[in-house]
């Protein structure tokens, strides 16, 4: 697999991605940005600190002004660059990948990358075409202005309510402590020393065995929420008062719906992957909702050039006009805010929401390079149902759909199905995967 992927540039460490190749792809990256400025930031990752080095040392080679802006959130790495005005910006950090990958997340200009972007940057690196240049690099810590700024947005709450923060060992949880703690919330810290093995769970909070231990403390501590984020703090999970684990969706429209009482009704950009509730609530609340295929920077872009309310992701990214992308921390707050402002129970909000038939995201190890082969082929099998190509191959079934696409981040398939009944998903889900012998045989497994 290249790691040179569809939003992003991610790898093994040491193996796929090497202090070599990020020397490469600064001097690549500085050369396309035409030696402009640029802000580079770093997760808690053991190979961070070498691969942003390197990535620095090369950007200034080809004539750029360098920022370093420390050890600090993805969400924070944003903030930086609007704040400093730098034309780039590069993250070092493989986001909820496990603590062997490493990567880069970039940003130029005022909208995301798009595949082109990278693709054009992995040809620069292989012919060395580089710009020459004397550029600079210089250090400009920005954590606690961050910090500061977040603060700024939210108001102290009232009474009392009680937090248990998961930050599985990932880069955001002394942030997010303190910041739960300045506005009144009683903080129940979990893993919230950073720790780049993380070695109490992989830091993807959209996988539900990662949130046992959140959702065995939210109990044991009577919590009022509880709160998952990421490696890098862009993406967030939430667990109600009595241990349930909320859906993106149901996140999504709680939101939605908060942010329409406040601003009206608006655009909402939501991941292709959700459950059709999602676009039932926004249009039942007055919104528009508009479907968008998986992926960030997809998704941020669609959210940025709608001028939208808000966007969501199935993976647990948020995205508000208010900060112009995503923010796990931000979420968290709100989240904490709309229900200690309205007084009522994250249960009471979710089961206010119809109930849907879905699965979650049925993830399969696919390292085959006949992918598109793959969904040629079930892409004919159903040829006698309306087909969506947005992302992958979506199946449109009288009741309900199914879907199969490739990953953008790792060699793996994802599927997922929803169906009107029970019996209806359980229906769909055979036969999807009857159609499929050869994804079939690897669930088995």
């Amino acid at each position: 697999m290249s790691i040179f992927k569809a939003c992003d540039i991610r790898g093994t460490y040491g193996k796929d991605l090497t202090a070599d190749d990020a020397f490469n792809i600064g001097r690549a990256f500085g050369t396309m940005i035409e030696g402009r400025s640029v802000a580079v930031g770093g997760d808690v990752r053991l190979s961070t600190p070498a691969l942003k080095r390197e990535l620095m040392k090369g950007l200034s080679m080809s004539g750029c002004k360098v920022i370093d802006i420390g050890t600090l959130p993805t969400p924070a790495f944003y903030y930086a660059k609007r704040r400093l005005d730098t034309y780039a910006g590069v993250m070092v950090t493989a986001s909820h990948n496990p603590a062997r990958y490493n990567g880069f997340k970039i940003a130029f200009g005022t909208l995301p990358v798009q595949e082109k972007d990278i693709e054009y940057l992995e040809k620069l690196t292989k012919s060395k075409d580089y710009k020459p240049g004397y550029g600079s690099i210089e250090n400009n810590p920005m954590l606690e202005e961050y910090r500061k700024y977040i603060r700024s947005l939210f108001k102290p709450i009232s009474g009392n309510f009680k937090v248990v923060i998961d930050a599985g060992n990932g880069v955001c949880g002394p942030v997010a402590l303190r910041l739960f703690s300045e506005l009144g919330y009683e903080t129940v810290p979990l893993f919230c020393e950073p720790d780049g093995n993380f070695p109490n769970r992989e830091p993807n909070p959209a996988i539900a065995e990662n949130l046992e231990h959140l959702r065995n403390m939210v109990i044991e501590t009577k919590a009022d929420l509880g709160i998952a984020f990421d490696g890098d703090g862009d993406r967030v999970a939430f667990v109600d008062e009595k241990g349930h684990i909320l859906s993106s969706e149901r996140g999504i429209i709680i939101f939605a719906k908060h942010l329409f009482e406040k601003y009206g009704p608006g655009k909402v950009v939501y991941d292709h992957k959700c459950s059709t509730i999602v676009e039932k609530e926004i249009l039942k609340a007055g919104g528009t909702a508009i479907r968008e295929k998986s992926g960030h920077a997809f998704i941020k872009r669609n959210f940025l050039m709608q001028n939208a309310v808000m966007a969501g992701e199935i993976s647990g990214h948020y995205f508000f006009k208010e900060l112009a992308g995503d923010d796990g921390i931000y979420a968290a707050l709100l989240m904490g805010e709309i229900l200690n402002t309205k007084g009522v129970k994250l249960s009471l909000l979710s089961s206010q929401i119809p109930d849907y038939y879905i699965t979650p995201d049925i993830r399969i190890p696919y390292p085959y390079d006949d992918k598109g082969e793959l969904l040629k082929s079930v892409k004919e099998r159903f040829k006698e149902y309306p087909i969506d190509t947005l992302d992958g191959v979506r199946v449109i079934f009288p009741k309900g759909w199914g879907l199969i696409r490739i990953s953008v981040t790792e060699p793996m398939i994802t599927m997922r199905f929803e169906g009107d009944t029970p019996e209806a998903l359980a229906s769909i889900k055979e036969e999807f995967m009857g159609a499929v012998p050869k994804i079939k045989a690897l669930v088995k497994d």
